[in-house]
């Protein structure tokens, strides 16, 4: 199978998965039965060897802690990295109220997870099929959240992927904006099967973003500033307040909402 049968495979899973859909048992609200929490996913293949993943390890950036492609997968040719968007009913209710996540928006965190998680293995087993290994670190036991030298980071990074395989930039909010813009989940595989690679076609961490400070006023935790971005404690501390109040979902993503970069890159020369 080549990458644009798992392209195609992928997307007719995400519009064919029960999983996709909110189930009528576990709906906050009746009126979100049959819900769609995601559009078809967009995807970049980049190389396992990519001198950016050595880069990661430093402090500056992840931490000492980051486990490049080949520590996960020694046989590793290919990181698969990819973005679930979100569908336009999830943007329109997280936007009606910047105090507070809608109903709407937890069940695309909370089971968006769960979905994002049903396709990464799908995909998995679509290269496994092929005779070839991977690994999806964030399902594998190895994954774990810890200190890098005075830092908390996880030992991968959906984000970093993101951006390492041409996917997107990072905005000052620190989500990636894709084609697609930065309303929606990542998600990634390493692999010893190879793929065509895609190009960056950027050059800067920030470049895709306009640093106009929308995300700022829509922020509830007041966690980004232009001088400082996104400060990572604040925005966790709210979020475990919707956990506590929303238990067993949680959520925000109020700077993804209402924005210039919400499902594009901003900006004509990308549009």
């Amino acid at each position: 199978m080549d990458r644009q049968g798992i392209i195609a495979s992928a997307a007719k899973f995400t519009l064919d998965s029960p999983c996709n859909y909110v189930a009528e048992q576990i709906a906050i609200d009746p009126s979100y039965t049959g819900m769609q929490l995601f559009e078809p996913p967009i995807f970049s293949f980049g190389s396992a060897d990519d001198e950016l993943y050595a880069q990661y390890k430093s402090l500056d950036v992840i931490g000492d802690n980051f486990l490049p492609p080949r520590e996960w997968l020694p046989t590793a040719e290919t990181v698969i990295s990819f973005f679930l968007p979100h569908t336009e009913r999830i943007k329109e209710a997280n936007a009606r109220d910047f105090k507070w996540p809608a109903g709407e928006w937890l069940h695309g965190r909370v089971e968006g997870q769960v979905f994002l998680n049903e396709l990464t293995l799908y995909i998995k087993k679509l290269i496994a099929d092929e005779g070839f290994q991977s690994v999806v670190p964030i399902l594998d036991s190895r994954f774990k959240v810890g200190n890098a030298t005075n830092k908390q980071t996880s030992n991968w990074s959906e984000r970093h992927a993101a951006f390492a395989c041409g996917l997107g930039t990072f905005g000052l909010s620190k989500g990636i904006i894709t084609e697609k813009g930065t309303c929606g989940r990542l998600g990634s595989i390493i692999t010893e099967m190879g793929f065509t690679k895609d190009r960056r076609l950027y050059d800067s961490v920030y470049e895709y973003c306009l640093m106009c400070g929308a995300c700022i006023d829509h922020c509830p935790a007041q966690a980004i500033s232009l001088k400082e971005g996104k400060d990572h404690q604040l925005c966790s501390d709210f979020l475990d307040i919707t956990r506590e109040k929303e238990y067993p979902r949680y959520g925000c993503a109020k700077c993804q909402v209402d924005v210039p970069c919400e499902s594009m890159i901003p900006g004509t020369m990308h549009q």
